[in-house]
């Protein structure tokens, strides 16, 4: 047998209409269900290898010209010589390790998993535990039922065992097997878990080991962190997180993703599990890392931060307080849609907390860029800017609700009546309506009417009375008959302003509230 000796270098929520924020921020989780399912996740569930590399120059020596069909290796890997066995599985792994189209399927037909599975217990040939491993790491990169073959195998166990071999390579082969495993769902995940994994991976994350072993490390532990039906138990969670604030700090771009899709699956839960994910202390670092240039950084750091304004109305000031809202504005303007949906979406949470929270979104600047894209973004953008503006609107004081006016919210707004979209139709149209009832309290509801008739509003609104879907149709005929009659029944006629920034100043003038605080520089 040869021997093993040098390391290698191988691879929410809908907040809105009367509701409180608690509840709003419950019914909006369906939005953040939706985009969860909105795409693939980003992150591989399972990862097979197929790097083209032996275990050490003497097992490729020992293995050099031998090529073993199916029917050979079955009857190498059943031999009682353990250098049969190793002949074999290491031709059993080079099969499993093609690029294109491995033999999965037979190779489990063929029964060789149990035994491969016994060869992950021969502590005097680690050759031939490091190819039974890879093997094994193939197979269970495959369908369930592929790596369920491997379970059922009680593989789990050995594979554990060898997380403390002296040999790294062995060891990391094992990681990367039991992180496909844990990958697959949460059944096999619990398992992974019940059976003290994470403590031993835990030890082994070092800065001395090579990059791709913590690359492989910080993966696994992503996947034992990933599935909430049900959530990984409470006390595993516990275990990992000083780890994953530790390993945030690295410099590597694959473990800093892997470690910002942990800490996603993680906060994507009830307030109780967000805490737990807050109280790490990881929201700068988060915070940092949005401003990343690389996609696979910047996205799940935002989805964590995200999912972490979802929470309560503390844990929102926490992620204000590490500087969330002089981020969000530049992330709106990505040239990615995708991420800008993502920031409207954590916008439109923030907005659905206090005015205190809508006062720091107007002072960081994020109206601008809102209002644009309620103008020019993609629909599947727009819509979560309209959820931003609704709970807005909602939460918001007179004096802001200006301001919101004020940034030029209502022409995209009364543009967006006319999608075939009846939800976000109806959100719109309650939108209005809270602007005419604030406009009214400050006796410039008329002014506001005009303004809204000048940008195309009550045309739009009017049409909408004989929409299909009742509730739009309802919701537009109570707009027209609470504010676009009057004027009618009274024989009065709205006051003509020559510009809508006249009416707008007008309005400011006769409302003088809170002023807004200065926009916070990035620091």
């Amino acid at each position: 047998m040869p021997t093993l000796d040098a390391p290698e270098e191988r691879l929410r929520k809908f907040k809105y209409r009367g509701k409180d924020a608690s509840m709003r921020r419950q019914q909006r989780m369906a939005v953040s269900l939706e985009l969860r399912k909105a795409k693939k996740d980003e992150q591989a569930l399972k990862r097979r290898n197929i790097t083209n590399v032996s275990s050490d120059p003497a097992s490729e020596q020992l293995t050099k010209g031998v090529s073993l069909n199916l029917q050979e290796i079955i009857s190498g890997v059943n031999a009682s010589d353990p250098d049969l066995c190793f002949q074999a599985t290491q031709a059993a792994r080079k099969m499993l390790s093609r690029e294109r189209n491995p033999p999965l399927k037979l190779i489990v037909e063929a029964g060789l998993i149990p035994r491969l599975v016994e060869f992950l217990k021969s502590s005097l040939h680690p050759c031939l535990q490091f190819e039974a491993a890879w093997a094994l790491t193939n197979i269970a990169s495959g369908t369930s039922e592929q790596t369920q073959a491997v379970v059922e195998s009680g593989a789990i166990q050995p594979l554990v065992e060898l997380l403390s071999s002296p040999h790294m390579t062995v060891c990391e082969q094992a990681v990367w097997a039991l992180g496909n495993i844990a990958g697959d769902g949460p059944e096999f995940r619990d398992l992974v878990i019940s059976s003290n994994a994470i403590p031993h991976l835990l030890a082994l994350v070092s800065s001395t080991i090579p990059i791709t072993f913590l690359r492989n490390i910080t993966w696994t532990l992503s996947n034992l962190c990933r599935n909430k039906s049900p959530y990984p138990c409470k006390k595993a969670v516990k275990q990992m997180l000083p780890v994953l604030f530790h390993l945030l700090q690295h410099e590597d771009g694959e473990v800093l993703s892997d470690t910002c899709w942990a800490l996603s699956y993680l906060s994507d839960g009830c307030n109780e599990r967000i805490g737990q994910v807050v109280d790490t202390g990881v929201l700068p670092r988060l915070v940092q890392l949005m401003t990343s240039s690389e996609l696979n950084i910047l996205t799940p750091s935002l989805r964590t931060v995200g999912n972490i304004v979802t929470g309560t109305d503390h844990q929102t000031q926490v992620a204000i307080d590490a500087g969330i809202l002089n981020v969000l504005p530049q992330l709106l303007m990505h040239p990615r849609s995708s991420i800008q949906k993502e920031a409207a979406w954590a916008l439109s949470n923030v907005a659905a907390g206090p005015c205190q929270h809508i006062q720091q979104l107007i002072a960081c600047g994020t109206l601008p860029p809102l209002v644009a894209l309620l103008k020019n973004g993609e629909f599947k953008v727009q819509k979560e800017a309209v959820w931003t503006v609704a709970n807005f609107t909602t939460g918001g004081t007179i004096d802001q609700l200006i301001q919101l006016v004020h940034s030029g919210v209502l022409e995209p707004l009364v543009n967006l009546l006319t999608i075939q979209d009846p939800k976000i139709v109806t959100i719109i149209l309650d939108v209005i309506s809270l602007i005419l009832k604030a406009a009214e309290k400050l006796s410039e509801k008329e002014n506001m009417c005009l303004l809204i008739e000048e940008i195309g509003g009550v045309d739009k609104i009017e049409a909408l009375q004989l929409h299909e879907n009742p509730h739009v149709a309802l919701t537009a005929l109570n707009i027209i008959e609470n504010h676009f009659c009057e004027g009618e029944e009274n024989g009065t006629i709205l006051p003509a302003l020559d510009q809508d920034c006249e009416f707008l100043n007008h309005l400011t003038k006769n409302y003088q509230g809170p002023t807004t605080s200065k926009p916070r520089t990035t620091p």
